[in-house]
Parts: structure tokens; sequence; C-alpha cells
């Protein structure tokens, strides 16, 4: 009997050791893994949907903005979602599951600068576009200037059923986003905006200089410049190709409350100090007509209110050009998707989704949303 039990003895010390072996395994792949995803896997577990179509995420740790750069950019929203994968899969998965789908339908939108009642410097933002799935991002990179920057999802091109707050895989796709922002602030109260143009005239310069797209070049901007100036320095440094085949201009103010718009002149970068920025070109020595009706309708507008204002006025001037106000013009469907009240001195914002603009959501850089 006793060998017996000194022989089950044994067997009872051998699996121990086994399942030692297998846990000390197991730790090592759930440390390697979060090694190499763990900045994905948190910031994909902090997406959160306040309301229906509106989606909020914070990106905290490395975002490959300096390997994008130091791989020389890239010229096509197809090589975007090729970096993206590529990235986000750390070089795991070569194809690309990512598919941008920027509008084949140009969408609206307008920004105008306004001095503070108070004093500082406030811009107005607002996206028109048909009704599309929204993201709000935070973003606190490795290296880098923290900011606030806004996704219309649908820009993805990830399918109808697709839901950034869904299953683990959805979410890490979502992370996409962090490359595709069509405005934003950053800690420095920098503000950058995306609008067409109106000319359907898409920025291609080919230079020996790095490549962004649209998008792309607001992410660079956001991370790294603190004023206009940095801003129109940095983008001098770059090749710009547009985004979607649209034509686009950048409008982007800083807290001096300097505030212009940078447009793509057949190939050549153009800027223009302004207040108010539509769907047209601005620059003095464009003699083609661009835009809408509505567009130099909207401009008319906003360029009439004058300010200064506080938060408040500066809503309701938005209010004024949303798309609800425009319905002869309205054929396509379009809403102003979100409308931003960007305070530069305090790198905040107010926050109104869909054209309700008796409620707000209110974010400052470097605090959690607390959509």
């Amino acid at each position: 009997m006793r060998r017996q039990k000194n022989g089950f003895a044994g067997i009872k010390e051998t699996l121990k050791t086994i399942l030692l072996i297998l846990l000390a395994v197991l730790v090592s792949v759930v440390v390697f893994v979060f090694s190499i995803f763990g900045t994905f896997i948190l910031s994909a577990s902090s997406i959160k949907s306040p309301e229906e179509g509106l989606y909020t995420m914070t990106f905290r740790g490395d975002d490959g903005l300096e390997t994008f750069i130091r791989s020389g950019g890239v010229s096509s929203d197809e090589e975007l979602a090729d970096f993206l994968t590529e990235f986000l899969t750390r070089g795991f998965y070569r194809r690309n599951p990512l598919k941008t789908r920027l509008p084949s339908l140009p969408f609206g939108c307008s920004v105008l600068c306004a001095a503070g009642k108070d004093g500082g410097t406030l811009v107005g933002r607002n996206f028109d576009w048909e009704p599309c799935r929204t993201m709000v991002v935070r973003h606190v990179p490795f290296r880098g200037y923290e900011s606030v920057s806004t996704c219309c999802f649908d820009f993805l091109g990830f399918g109808e059923d697709f839901d950034p707050a869904g299953s683990m895989p959805e979410r890490l796709m979502a992370l996409a986003a962090v490359y595709v922002p069509v405005d934003g602030i950053n800690e420095m109260g920098l503000t950058v905006a995306d609008l067409v143009d109106g000319t359907n005239r898409a920025t291609d310069q080919k230079t020996e200089r790095p490549d962004l797209t649209t998008t792309s070049a607001i992410r660079l901007l956001l991370n790294n410049a603190a004023t206009v100036e940095e801003a129109l320095t940095l983008l001098e440094s770059y090749d710009m190709h547009s985004s979607a085949g649209l034509g686009h201009h950048l409008a982007i103010a800083d807290r001096s409350g300097r505030s212009v718009v940078v447009e793509y002149i057949d190939d050549e970068m153009t800027v223009t100090d302004t207040a108010v920025v539509t769907n047209h070109i601005l620059a003095k020595d464009y003699d083609a007509e661009s835009g809408s009706e509505e567009s130099h309708r909207r401009y008319d507008i906003l360029a009439a209110a004058g300010g200064p204002f506080d938060a408040d006025g500066m809503r309701d001037c938005l209010d004024a050009a949303a798309q609800y106000r425009f319905p002869e013009t309205n054929a396509d469907g379009e809403i102003t998707n979100w409308s931003l009240v960007f305070d530069l001195d305090r790198a905040g914002a107010d926050f109104y989704f869909r054209e309700n603009y008796d409620d707000a959501y209110h974010y400052t850089v470097g605090e959690p949303l607390a959509f």
C-alpha cells in the first residue's frame, strides 16, 4: 500500500509540474500578445455609444505616425488602408480588410472663427452630409499633442452592419478612425477642419516630399502643430493627395485668433486669411466659379454674423447655417451630422449631434470624454 501511495504522489507531482508549465506558457503568451496589441485592446475596449449613431473612443499610445512618416506616407486612400491594416495587425496580416470609402457625394460644411465675448477665440464648425455614424476620438499619442477629433465612420466603408461598439474584431477595426479625422482640436488650441472646395478637382502633388492624404494631414497637424504658422510649415513639407478624388480645403485656426484656409489651386498650395469657410474657393487669384448657391448663402450668413460671441452665440450661428435651413436645396438628404463650438483658449468644445441644438456634449482636451 505504501508503494501505491508513493506512486500516486509521484503522478500528482508530475501533473502539478505539467500544469505549472502550461500555466507559465499561457501567461507568457498572454504577456507576449498584450505587449504587442495591448494599446489596441485597451483602446478598443474604451469604445462607447452614448446614443444611436454616435460613438466615443480613447486611443492612448503609439499611433504609428512616426513610422508612417518615415515610410514616406501615402498618396491615396487605398494606400492609407494598406498602412492601417499592417499597423493594426503589427504585420501579421497583409491582405487588406480595411476598405476606405470616402464620399463620392460631396459633403457640405461651414466654419466660422470669431472673438469670444470674454476674450479668447471661438471656432464654429458644421459637418453636413447624409446621416452617418460618428466617432469622437480622444487621442493621447506616445509623442505629440493630445487632441480630440471627429470621424465620419461611413467613410471607412465597413458596411451598414458594422458596429464600432460591437465584437472585439469590429472594435479593433474601428481604431482606423484615428487616421480618418475630418476635424479636431489639440491641447495647444489649434483647430483643423476639412471641407470640400466645390471644384471636384483632386489635388495630386508630385515632388520628392513625403505624401499625405487629406485625413492623414489632419492627424499630422493635430499631433504636431501648435499654431497656424507651424501647421502651414508642416503642410509645405509634404505632397498633398485628395481623399475621395474630391477638391478639399482645410480651415485652420489658433489661439491668437489667426484663421486661414489652405487651398490647392492647380496643385499649388495657397493660403488665405479668412474667418469664414464653406464649400467654394476663397483664393483671390482664382477666377473660376466654384461651389453651389447654397455654399455662398451659408458663407454670407456666417460672414454677416460678425461677433464677438459667447459659446451660445456661436451655436446660434451654426444653427442658422445648418442643413435643415435649406430644404429647397436638400434633395440628397443631407443633414448637419454634428456641430462643434471650439473654445481655443480652454482647448475644449461643445458638441451638438444631428441638428439637436438644445443639448450639447462637452469635452476638454486632456480630460476623459464624458459623453
